[in-house]
């Protein structure tokens, strides 16, 4: 049996474990190893863990994952969610399915320092699905928008997901950070429009809520000054150069402490839970990032990437029709898997063929691994909302336990919708995501 053959029931055998459950970094693990074994040898395997596990987790880059969930702990122990929300709510509140609008708006603040989708559902759902309730919003619209609402947290900077992708292509994370910027404010705008066009076609579903007065609205935007401090700090620290990621995560995780301690009346158990919480993110991440790493040498060895770059290199098929292909096969996989797993799972198979491709638009490949990066982001997270493992579905879903999971579905379709169109514009125009780390350069 070939090399290739290996890898093929391997990739195949992969899959069957992630649709039976397992965890991807234990399947991954698994599998990588069994096929290392078959391929190499024994000795082999254990020459290549005793320094890969070493060199895996004492890389610099790494360091800036814990550091950045962190912060996105202390933010949520300081309140800074429910100051966010209110500031959004003065000022769309009065709107036709403004409080919607809010809650999506509050999500891209709190994305801004969480760097987390689930952390800024599940943060964003404890704040904003009361408001929603006492003005009897529709369930669907709802919920709907605040499953949307969290995937910001994986698109506008910083990104826990973009720090992987960059250190599985070998990118820079501050360039990558600058690339996803405009997307991610593109994407926030773009649900803000789904909603006033789902208001517009159903009025009853999102009404209109008390309309705030001017010193009202001034006096909730100064209460969000330390969020547009850390934003400001850590990210334009680091989209300036003043900053390495690492560095800028150390800053504001320790900004985010001092406000929660000062304005969130954190204590011992609230600064314990926050370190707990952050621990086990990270130690999930990092079994991935493990058993991501002996699977790709296990296909390294079966020359499966290679074979695929020259198969679809020398297809005859057009650059955009392979990466359609790619996304169509994002959005199946995000039925069945979390964003995490779709990145570590495919990209170290599409990125050597998307390299490899001209796509005619004079990106350079530095460029095209940024453009990449962004698209494929932006349609991973889309299964964080697509039936039957939409996981911010679930977690907005179990606050509102009066709203049928169904309706929770159905309620994120014209936000899907949304997405589709965006990736379109992105593929497209590839200068709206290049153009921020061009004028940075």
């Amino acid at each position: 049996m070939s090399g290739l053959e290996i890898g093929l029931i391997g990739f195949g055998v992969l899959l069957l474990l992630l649709a039976l459950r397992i965890p991807i970094g234990v399947a991954m693990i698994g599998v990588g190893m069994v096929g290392y074994v078959t391929i190499a040898g024994e000795a082999a395997l254990f020459s290549y863990l005793k320094t890969e596990t070493y060199w895996r987790f004492t890389a610099e880059t790494l360091s800036v994952v814990p550091l950045f969930l962190l912060m996105g702990q202390f933010a949520a122990k300081a309140g800074l969610s429910q100051a966010l929300f209110e500031a959004a709510y003065t000022w769309l509140g009065h709107r036709r399915g403004g409080i919607a609008m809010a809650a999506v708006g509050a999500c891209a603040g709190f994305g801004a320092i969480s760097g987390s989708s689930l952390a800024t559902s599940a943060t964003m759902g404890q704040v904003a699905l009361p408001e929603l309730r006492r003005f009897n919003y529709s369930g669907s619209l709802a919920t709907g928008s605040l499953a949307a609402g969290g995937t910001l947290g994986i698109l506008i900077p910083p990104s826990v997901v973009l720090i992987i992708y960059a250190v599985m292509v070998e990118a820079n994370v501050a360039t990558l950070f600058q690339a996803a910027f405009i997307p991610g404010i593109l994407a926030a705008l773009g649900y803000i429009l789904v909603i006033a066009i789902v208001v517009r076609v159903n009025p009853e579903a999102g009404p209109a809520g008390d309309r705030a007065t001017r010193a009202e609205r001034w006096g909730a935007l100064a209460k969000i000054w330390p969020v547009l401090v850390i934003f400001l700090l850590v990210m334009g620290g680091i989209y300036l150069g003043f900053f390495t990621p690492t560095e800028g995560a150390g800053v504001g995780a320790f900004g985010t402490f001092l406000i929660a301690i000062t304005r969130g009346g954190m204590r011992m158990s609230g600064f314990i839970d926050a370190l707990l919480g952050t621990a086990q993110t990270t130690a999930m991440i990092f079994l991935i990032l493990l058993g991501a790493a002996i699977f790709n040498a296990f296909l390294g060895f079966s020359q499966l990437p290679i074979f695929a770059a020259d198969f679809f290199g020398n297809s005859g098929l057009s650059p955009f029709t392979i990466l359609l292909g790619m996304i169509l096969l994002y959005i199946v996989l995000g039925f069945v898997m979390d964003s995490l797993s779709m990145i570590f799972l495919t990209v170290p198979i599409f990125w050597p063929i998307i390299a490899g491709l001209d796509f005619g638009m004079g990106m350079t490949p530095d460029e095209t691994k940024l453009w990449f990066g962004i698209i494929s982001l932006i349609v991973v997270e889309m299964g964080l909302i697509t039936p039957p493992v939409g996981l911010n579905v679930f977690i907005i879903n179990s606050m509102a336990k009066d709203v049928p999971m169904i309706e929770t579905f159905k309620g994120v379709i014209p936000f899907f919708l949304s997405d589709i169109v965006r990736v379109a514009v992105l593929v497209m125009f590839p200068a709206i995501t290049l153009i921020l780390p061009q004028l940075l350069a």
